[in-house]
């Protein structure tokens, strides 16, 4: 095999196995880190005694594996002896299941890090608080203690030292600690919001189903989404109700105060309007119910039901509603797509006598409490038609929430009906009535409003990683679920926290945390990310007074295309001997254009910082203009990140 350029070797995918070799390369391309390696350094540094480490193996591995890399040898190779040796300290990396990039990452510096560390036997460190002392001489004090029981090479690359700063808003207290940090994990300074597409049921009865698209906050509740169909619908919010709809039957009703996270994109959601506020008047009970086709199977002495249609929110008196009222309050919902029959309708009375009695005697046989349909045959005059009452069209039953288990069948005696507020209701339909009398087409017919056709636009389709930088660094108040213990209140307390960076490190790994969920909610974030691929000058945002000249250059970049749960993990880099930037997904290995560097599927950055005297000499280059706003920048393209 011909001689290949070294460092541009492939790793084979293992069985998605991507995620670790975009971290590899990434990594491999860290000059520092690997000519540590490719000189044998390690071999001198080995702590093979350390409780926290891997007894050398991932250091051992990893070094080989480099060596392997920029051998020159081979244009790609099977990196299955290191991924033997990670999954056997780090089981959640030993099968074969996609896994995150970054978390490899800092596994991997991590492990690296306890393997190599040069002290051998960690004293105790007692923490200090701050007590109001400078910051210089908190932080040189924290620095000095964290080495004194870590010192490694991956220390020296990549650590930095970040500021944190609690108050409690009760007592003021304010605690400041420093601590290391390895990396940056930046959040996205985009629009936390959903668009959620929903069909309202209004109670005017002429009015069809009206197919919507509302904006929420993706971390909203319940009554966030009843506000935005209230200002698109022009309905109160308090008489709207929040339904999941699944196979014609409620799955879920919500509550106003639950997580609008709860709530997944593929479910069905139907919003109701009801007669009165969701907690107003309590003589008012607000009762679900699902129709159903009930038809005698042939030859045999049971049913066959099918739920068919939409469901229904119908508000009737709680402790003063007759069965009739209950019939008529519920046809009248239905008034667009269901008409009565009349009394005098013969169709209705000479197929309630043929279609009908067979099934009558079969209820009886059976002993079925079928009193109101053999009640309606039984009387049924054909002299007598004018004035009579007109036949029900069905008949209603207490049923459990999966209308599939009848509870009770509610009694048309003139008397109130039981009404509770758990209590679930069908309507069941006579099969011949249902197919004269229910119009399917009409039921299922719906308006699209004009919100469905439009574009949910984003305010910034462009982010700048010094936006990034500053959301990362602003105050924010702390979860309920997440409180801090306050030692002046003895207490845990919502405080407000803020991080500054201290010190930088020689390599600045950048986390972009495009990935955000909880129990109920996956998102991924593909905005485009606008970062330098020169110039990078993090100098300003150190808030050392004594701090030098922070200027960075990219080197690597380890990017994920598709969504959560999935995806592929590539990796651009640049070549410490060459300078030339490659393209590494998996196996192969490509030449890349630097413009092609920076996507929207970035999201580890991998920055080496200038030497002083390169910073220097690129600053004395620089011809400064002034901004509109007075502000001093460069007119040269690498330095045109607003760091101020």
């Amino acid at each position: 095999m011909g001689r290949v350029q070294p460092g541009l070797c492939g790793l084979s995918n293992l069985g998605n196995t991507c995620f670790m070799n975009s971290a590899l390369q990434c990594m491999s391309n860290t000059p520092p880190l690997t000519d540590y390696f490719l000189k044998g350094k390690y071999w001198d540094e080995l702590n093979v005694n350390n409780p926290l480490g891997m007894k050398g193996e991932i250091a051992k591995s990893y070094g080989e594996l480099m060596k392997t890399i920029w051998s020159g040898q081979f244009t790609y190779i099977i990196p299955r002896c290191f991924k033997l040796a990670v999954g056997k300290f780090a089981p959640q990396f030993s099968g074969y299941q996609q896994q995150d990039c970054q978390e490899l990452m800092a596994f991997l510096l991590d492990g690296l890090h306890e393997d190599l560390n040069r002290v051998k036997n960690k004293p105790y460190i007692e923490m200090k608080d701050a007590d109001g002392r400078p910051d210089e001489v908190v932080a040189k004090e924290a620095w000095e203690n964290y080495l004194k029981r870590n010192n490694s090479i991956i220390v020296d690359i990549f650590h930095g030292l970040l500021k944190s700063t609690l108050v409690c808003p009760v007592c003021s207290k304010v605690s400041v600690t420093f601590d290391p940090s390895c990396y940056l994990s930046l959040p996205l300074p985009v629009r936390k919001e959903r668009q959620m597409e929903i069909f309202l049921v209004k109670l005017d009865v002429n009015e069809r189903i009206l197919q919507m698209k509302v904006t929420v906050p993706k971390m909203g509740c319940v009554q966030d989404l009843c506000e935005a169909v209230s200002k698109l619908a022009d309905i109160q919010a308090d008489r709207l109700v929040v339904t999941n709809v699944y196979n014609h039957r409620f799955q879920k009703i919500f509550q106003g105060d639950e997580g609008l996270s709860n709530i997944l994109e593929q479910e069905k959601i139907f919003v109701y309007e009801v007669a009165f506020a969701r907690n107003g008047d309590s003589n008012y009970i607000i009762l679900p119910l699902c129709m159903r086709d009930k038809r005698l199977k042939t030859g045999m002495n049971n049913y066959a039901v099918t739920l068919f249609g939409h469901p229904l929110l119908v508000s009737v008196p709680k402790y003063d509603c007759s069965y009739e009222l209950l019939y008529n309050t519920i046809l009248r919902h239905m008034f667009r797509y269901v008409h009565q029959p009349s009394s005098g309708d013969r169709w209705w009375i000479e197929n309630n006598r043929k279609g009908f009695n067979g099934e009558v005697e079969m209820a009886i046989e059976d002993n079925s409490d079928n009193d109101q349909l053999r009640y309606r045959l039984e009387n049924i005059d054909d002299s007598d038609t004018e004035g009579t009452r007109p036949p029900s069209l069905f008949t209603i039953v207490h049923v459990n929430p999966y209308a599939n288990v009848e509870v009770d069948k509610l009694k048309n005696d003139g008397k109130p009906l039981k009404l509770l507020d758990s209590m679930y209701l069908a309507i069941d339909w006579h099969p011949m009535a249902k197919e004269k009398f229910y119009d399917e087409k009409q039921a299922n017919e719906y308006v699209v409003h004009e919100s469905v056709n439009t574009r949910f636009s984003q305010k910034h389709q462009v982010i700048q990683l010094s936006e990034c930088l500053r959301l990362f660094m602003t105050t924010e108040k702390l979860g309920a679920k997440d409180p801090w213990y306050c030692p002046k209140c003895k207490k845990h307390q919502q405080a407000t926290k803020k991080f500054d960076l201290w010190s930088l490190p020689q390599v600045l790994i950048i986390h972009l945390k495009r990935f955000s969920y909880n129990r109920y909610w996956r998102d991924k974030i593909d905005t485009l990310v606008d970062f330098p691929i020169r110039g990078l000058d993090m100098t300003h945002y150190a808030i050392d007074p004594d701090h030098g000249p922070a200027t960075y250059d990219l080197i690597a970049v380890a990017n994920h295309f598709g969504g959560m749960g999935g995806g592929h993990y590539t990796a651009y880099a640049k070549n410490k001997e060459t300078q030339q930037w490659h393209y590494f997904d998996d196996s192969s290995v490509s030449s890349a254009s630097e413009e092609n560097v920076v996507s929207k599927a970035a999201y580890v950055l991998f920055y080496l910082k200038k030497s002083e005297a390169e910073t220097s000499s690129s600053r004395k280059g620089r011809t400064l203009i002034t901004s509109q706003n007075g502000q001093s920048l460069s007119n040269e393209e690498d330095y045109s990140m607003d760091i101020h």
